[in-house]
């Protein structure tokens, strides 16, 4: 069943390692990387590869997933749902510094760091300048999604001066998101463009935990991830959406899930840092969260005829493993497996209150609300950081828009085909967690792309397919308002009962690096970022 079938880097003790009580400054995290003479640039591109999963030389790989992917972006979303510990924060629109610090905290001192290095290096005067040609135009895409990944928590962010210790720039200065997001499509166009069609002698396809050296899937995946930038901004910069779609279609983006990012993971070598950051914090004894599904989750898979499972999303018990108990790794007790029983937890309750809504005092909850599937849950199962059903979505909505060159008459063809896609590229985690082509169509005959509802049908499959990758599906909700969602109003909740729109930076940020209070975004969780209709 696993994915993985090579080594992954095994981390040098001498890396840094954050713990879950570490706080950085930007002051701290903004350093010079290791000197040129100790730079193995096949394992800092490898470790940033696997950071971008959460894992890397950082040390524990639940740390961002655990507090942010999980604390605050699967709750907040409405796909889970918590009556206790970190998704609290997201569920109960709670403040939880650690949760929002995490990202910033991280990619910039584990990930980013790794890839200021390479690009250092294989630069103008570096150890290995002309060499390395294919990693180089790589990290630069790799850098683009991870800078794409902060800017859409936060809004501004350190970039331009970013990483830049070497040129003594301690203190850097904000880009807005705006310029952020600009530069960032050049850096896609350029690098994707520059790729080449070999590059023996670096060793480039040994350190590729993605692609293996498959330039032609590197390609894809800038493009992919070109377009996916540039739907973001439609909303407010039409015409650079346009002319960067357009750009995306012609370079030549995802065509099966054979293009999907993957990241493989490992039980090996030790706990804290090739396994799979998702399922180390769900798995019990480990993390512990509770992994149950949301009453919008649910409902949406089920259909509007509940009692009848011909309606249902076949991907309901995929993502289901059922309602019962997690009671170790390789056993969840079933205690109702029925798709017709399946049930989600309403978001933004407390045991006492949802006590009242099923009307039972002794309410146990393993035995009233369905669990995430522990099948995708492996301590060694992959990591997707995208995929070709999100990309053929995208091309939906900007049929239906009119963007880039396409046209409404192919919006139906782009749908069906992400949503198969999507509901088709479980089986990474398991060979069981199949969907039939008659199942799809079944599902596409049953509940047709239609033009009048059809952004509405775009944003919800998009918003199905982020299951695991809720921070995406939080963005896409932020900036589509797909699927629609009823906030929750938690007492004593800290955005006055509406869905958080951003991130908070870290507090020793805010209190350490003098340009912050001249260029980043708000300190709060409801001023919007520039592409969701905020400021730049």
């Amino acid at each position: 069943m696993k994915y993985i079938n090579r080594l992954i880097v095994i981390i040098a003790a001498g890396s840094v390692f954050i713990t879950a009580c570490n706080k950085k400054s930007f002051q701290d995290i903004n350093i010079d990387p290791q000197s040129q003479n100790t730079i193995d640039l096949n394992f800092m591109f490898t470790s940033a590869q696997l950071g971008a999963a959460s894992a890397g030389s950082s040390g524990d790989n639940r740390y961002i997933d655990w507090r942010t992917n999980i604390g605050i972006a699967s709750t907040a979303i409405q796909q889970m749902a918590a009556i206790g510990g970190i998704p609290n924060t997201g569920d109960k629109y709670q403040d939880n510094s650690e949760a929002t610090s995490a990202p910033f905290d991280m990619i910039y001192s584990d990930q980013l760091k790794n890839i200021a290095a390479i690009l250092k290096e294989t630069g103008t005067g570096g150890f290995a300048e002309g060499k390395n040609a294919n990693m180089k135009q790589a990290t630069r895409i790799l850098r683009a999604f991870l800078f794409h990944r902060l800017t859409d928590y936060y809004g501004s962010i350190p970039y331009t001066d970013a990483l830049q210790a070497s040129g003594k720039v301690f203190f850097p200065h904000y880009d807005k998101q705006k310029t952020v997001y600009l530069d960032l499509l050049k850096e896609l166009d350029e690098a994707s463009a520059a790729l080449g069609a070999s590059d023996p002698v670096d060793g480039f396809a040994a350190a590729d935990l993605y692609y293996k050296g498959d330039i032609s899937k590197w390609k894809r995946w800038g493009y992919s991830l070109m377009l996916r930038l540039a739907m973001r901004l439609s909303n407010v910069d039409a015409a650079t959406a346009n002319t960067y779609v357009q750009k995306a279609v012609a370079g030549g983006v995802f065509t099966s899930n054979d293009d999907n990012v993957i990241v493989p993971m490992a039980t090996a070598p030790n706990m804290w840092v090739n396994q799979n950051g998702i399922s180390r914090a769900y798995m019990p004894g480990d993390g512990g969260e509770g992994s149950t599904l949301s009453k919008t989750l649910i409902d949406m898979l089920k259909g509007p005829n509940t009692g009848s499972v011909a309606d249902d999303d076949p991907r309901l018990m995929i993502i289901s493993g059922g309602i019962g108990t997690w009671v170790k790794e390789g056993r969840f007790d079933v205690y109702k497996g029925n798709p017709l029983d399946q049930k989600g937890m309403p978001n933004g309750k407390d045991i006492n209150m949802l006590k009242v809504i099923e009307g039972n005092p002794n309410l146990n909850i393993d035995q009233t609300y369905s669990k995430l599937n522990t099948l995708m849950l492996d301590r060694d199962d992959p990591y997707m950081l995208m995929n070709y059903g999100e990309v053929e979505l995208m091309l939906a909505e900007a049929a239906q828009r009119g963007i880039g060159g396409l046209t409404a008459a192919q919006a139906k063809a782009h749908y069906d085909a992400g949503v198969k896609a999507s509901m088709q590229m479980y089986t990474i985690y398991d060979a069981s967690l199949t969907v039939s082509d008659g199942a799809v169509n079944t599902y596409l005959t049953t509940f047709p792309y239609t033009p009048a509802n059809g952004l509405e049908m775009i944003g919800n499959q998009y918003w199905i397919n982020h299951c695991l990758n809720w921070w995406e599906a939080w963005s896409n909700w932020r900036r589509t308002g797909y699927p629609v969602l009823t906030p929750t109003n938690y007492p004593g909740n800290v955005t006055n009962g509406t869905i958080p729109q951003k991130l908070k930076y870290p507090n020793t940020e805010v209190a350490a690096n003098p340009n912050f209070a001249n260029g980043a975004s708000a300190q709060d969780y409801t001023t919007k970022v520039w592409w969701a209709g905020g400021p730049e």
